[in-house]
This record gives structure tokens, C-alpha cells and sequence, in this order.
């Protein structure tokens, strides 16, 4: 059997991508107990906050903001249209292009889901100011991946 050396590339403690994946399952678990009595999932939750930004939006501009491809966004989109929260449309200019827009459900679904972020805060119990500054390393990180060619 052989030893592996503290500094082994290949030694789980050494990989940048393994933290970044468990926090992300672990936070994304922590929205779970406070979307669900909104009927939301994580992913919805998402398209929302872009849709509460700018709505009407293009399905291709929701996937570039989301990073979601769009065989997971379509069935998403679809379930929130049967929700009442969204309604999908052509666009006028161009048949190819699908618009979604908020309903007024959709709308006002804002107001109950604006304690969320806070609340999540609290249950983490992470200090507010190293919360900007990881934020901050990730965005950057996540810009940096974003420029890699594809492949």
C-alpha cells in the first residue's frame, strides 16, 4: 500500500473543486425547509430573482445568467408556467426567440420571498463581511472559469 505524501495533487483536502461542490449541496439543502412552503425548488428560486430583475426576458438570456442549459431549463420554465408565476411567449421579431415574463402571482411571490436571504444568513451563522469577500473570490473565480474555451 503506498503512502500518500501531504502535498499529493490527488488527495481530496487538495482539490479546489471538492469544497466548492459540498458547500454548494449543503447550502442549496439549507433553501430546501424555506422555499418548499413557496413551492419553489432551488433552481425556480433562481430564475425568479433573474425574472424580479428583468422581466420580460429571453429563455437564452435566463440560461446565460443562470448557467442552466436548456433541456434543465425548459421543463423548468414549464412548471412555473403551470404554477401561474411565469407565461412563455414568441417574441414578435422572431418566432425562435421565447420571452418569459412574470404574472402578477409571480410578482407578488417577491414579497414573500424576500426574507429568504437573511434567513439563510442567520442559519449559517457566517459573519456578514466574510460572506461579501468569499462572494467577491467567487465571482471572480466563477469569471475567470466563464473565459476558459469550452472543452
Amino acid at each position: 500500500m503506498s503512502e500518500t505524501l501531504p502535498g499529493d495533487p490527488l488527495r481530496l483536502e487538495q482539490q479546489l473543486c471538492f469544497p466548492l461542490y459540498a458547500a454548494s449541496r449543503l447550502v442549496t439543502r439549507l433553501y430546501q425547509p424555506l422555499l418548499e412552503p413557496l413551492g419553489l425548488t432551488y433552481p425556480q428560486y433562481i430564475v425568479l430573482m433573474i425574472l424580479w430583475e428583468e422581466s420580460p426576458c429571453s429563455v437564452s438570456r435566463i440560461g446565460e445568467r443562470a448557467l442552466l442549459a436548456s433541456n434543465t431549463l425548459t421543463p423548468l420554465l414549464k412548471r412555473l408556467e403551470q404554477q401561474g408565476l411565469v407565461q412563455r411567449s414568441r417574441a414578435a421579431h422572431d418566432e425562435r426567440v421565447v420571452t418569459i415574463a412574470l404574472t402578477e402571482a409571480g410578482q407578488a411571490l417577491r414579497r414573500d420571498c424576500a426574507c429568504v436571504p437573511a434567513k439563510l444568513y442567520q442559519q449559517v451563522g457566517y459573519p456578514l463581511d466574510e460572506a461579501r469577500q468569499l462572494k467577491a473570490q467567487l465571482d471572480t473565480l466563477l469569471a475567470r472559469l466563464a473565459s476558459l474555451p469550452p472543452g
